[in-house]
């Protein structure tokens, strides 16, 4: 388990929260396999109804953290962990509620497809430069974006990366709920205690209703992408952007 990641598990609640603020929750490889890990042992341990994710600080979450991902050198490996967590929020059989804040780069926003209900506060900033870094999306969002938003604004977020807010994404439905800042633990508490609410057996079979007619269209989604992503990392394109992105980040 990562001392990035906390668990914290109560009254039939997982509560994930991205905890290293000092990096603005940028997703190291360590972090990953936590997340993997609670999700998946979440919905099989029979007792956990729902799953919470959130981050602490400013940021949600800034993406991977890209030096700790290069230098981890898992490339050849069919299980990395940032598989393995995709794999197990598409699979997922109980309710995710993600509330978000401030920047939500790259996984930190394609996650969130995967998720049953999404809060954002008006500090939301969502962006996917993949192509930036010479990559390609994941998460299966090369295809759940266009569905979700059209073809022609996908392209906007996955061509030209351009970001956008909690107005956008609420329109386009990535997100369920929006609250103004400082509403984001008040609204996740009213959102949970609803869900609890429910009839336990009822919520899950609906849940899983939900995914169930597109799940294996987007596990093969996510295995074409991750084939491709992984293709990406020997490229020289994918290291001359790399290394542009870290000379800018030290001007």
């Amino acid at each position: 388990m990562s001392e990035h990641v906390r668990v914290e598990r109560s009254g039939g609640v997982c509560a994930i929260t991205l905890n290293r603020p000092e990096r603005r929750n940028a997703i190291t490889v360590d972090m990953y396999g936590a997340l993997a890990d609670a999700v998946a042992e979440s919905f099989e341990d029979g007792e956990t109804r729902l799953i919470t994710i959130r981050g602490e600080g400013q940021d949600f979450a800034a993406g991977n953290d890209l030096a700790d991902f290069l230098e981890a050198d898992t490339r050849g490996e069919e299980e990395i962990p940032v598989w393995r967590l995709l794999r197990a929020l598409a699979e997922c059989e109980i309710p995710i509620v993600a509330a978000v804040h401030g920047n939500c780069v790259g996984i930190g926003t394609t996650m969130l497809l995967h998720c049953d209900v999404v809060i954002a506060d008006d500090s939301a900033r969502f962006s996917m430069p993949f192509v930036d870094l010479g990559l390609v999306p994941e998460a299966a969002s090369s295809l759940l974006f266009p569905r979700l938003a059209g073809r022609r604004r996908a392209a906007r977020y996955l061509l030209l990366a351009e970001s956008f807010g909690t107005d956008e994404a609420h329109a386009i439905g990535l997100v369920s709920h929006r609250v103004a800042p400082g509403g984001l633990a008040a609204k996740l508490q009213e959102i949970v205690a609803a869900l609890l609410g429910k009839p336990a057996e009822a919520l899950r079979l609906t849940q899983k209703l939900l995914r169930t007619a597109t799940q294996d269209e987007i596990l093969a989604r996510m295995k074409l992408e991750s084939t491709m992503f992984a293709e990406r990392l020997d490229s020289a394109e994918v290291k001359q952007a790399i290394a542009a992105f870290f000379a800018k980040r030290r001007a």
